[in-house]
């Protein structure tokens, strides 16, 4: 028998936005200066929320293989312009290669995890497609932020010691190295962190959506346990490729530093 899901309305909704007022009342008595973004946060989460979930409703009626990975393309974009606001460098460009490896990169693993591992047929079918796509990029796009933001302040914090590895003869590959592997480790963490503590520190969303929605717990652990070792692939792989490409932007053809 399929267990009762129990649907949450309107009034249910309004009453969690008491846990937004407590938020913004402990902003207001310690001068926290969060009003406004907590208002902001709470608009945008409804609006963009209840926006996602017509357009997911008409994607997965009408099943169409383009509409599908143009929704992709849409949240990889989002994903970048994220990123954009988050890394405070506007002296080298980083956008269009972030988003191309990202697209690139992203879409191989969901492709892989949607049509072999689950065996969704098609590889395309947009109730697996979309929310593990969805996944990937929005855990990478954080890694991806730490990675870009570490790597840019750490050329220019430790300039001399590249500009002497170039002047010795080095190329930036090599004078970049040590870097390179820091930002991408520091990307790592949270990642790493979480195959640590999953399970016992907490229930990840997509297990919980699904015991939530009366999915026996054993499946939806096996689902969790592809989704987390999936995050981890596509967050290395996504993060290196990235980083590699900026950070061959932030050195001119004369293997000079353009950091400024």
């Amino acid at each position: 028998m399929t267990p009762h899901i129990i649907e949450i309305g309107p009034w249910q909704l309004a009453l969690c936005l008491g846990f937004v007022l407590l938020a913004g009342a402990t902003s207001f008595v310690h001068k926290l200066g969060l009003g406004r973004d907590l208002a902001v946060g709470t608009v945008r989460t409804f609006a963009q929320l209840f926006l996602m979930g017509y357009v997911l409703k008409f994607i997965f009626e009408v099943r169409i293989s383009w509409l599908v990975l143009l929704m992709f393309a849409f949240m990889v974009a989002a994903a970048v312009h994220t990123i954009r606001g988050r890394v405070k460098e506007r002296s080298i460009s980083f956008a269009v290669p972030t988003f191309l490896s990202m697209l690139v990169s992203y879409a191989l693993v969901t492709v892989v995890v949607t049509g072999v591992i689950v065996g969704a047929r098609p590889w395309w079918t947009p109730q697996y497609f979309i929310p593990l796509a969805g996944m990937i990029v929005g855990n990478s796009m954080n890694a991806i932020s730490i990675c870009l933001d570490r790597l840019f302040s750490d050329l220019r914090s430790r300039r001399a010691e590249v500009e002497m590895k170039l002047a010795l003869g080095a190329d930036y590959r090599e004078a970049s190295r040590e870097i390179l592997a820091g930002a991408v480790r520091a990307g790592m963490i949270p990642s790493i962190n979480s195959l640590m503590a999953v399970g016992l520190v907490s229930l990840p969303g997509m297990m919980t959506g699904q015991i939530l929605s009366g999915t026996d717990p054993l499946t939806a652990i096996r689902y969790q346990i592809v989704v987390m070792l999936m995050l981890v692939a596509s967050t290395a792989v996504g993060a290196l490729i990235v980083t590699n490409l900026v950070r061959k932007r932030c050195f001119s053809k004369g293997q000079q530093l353009l950091l400024r």
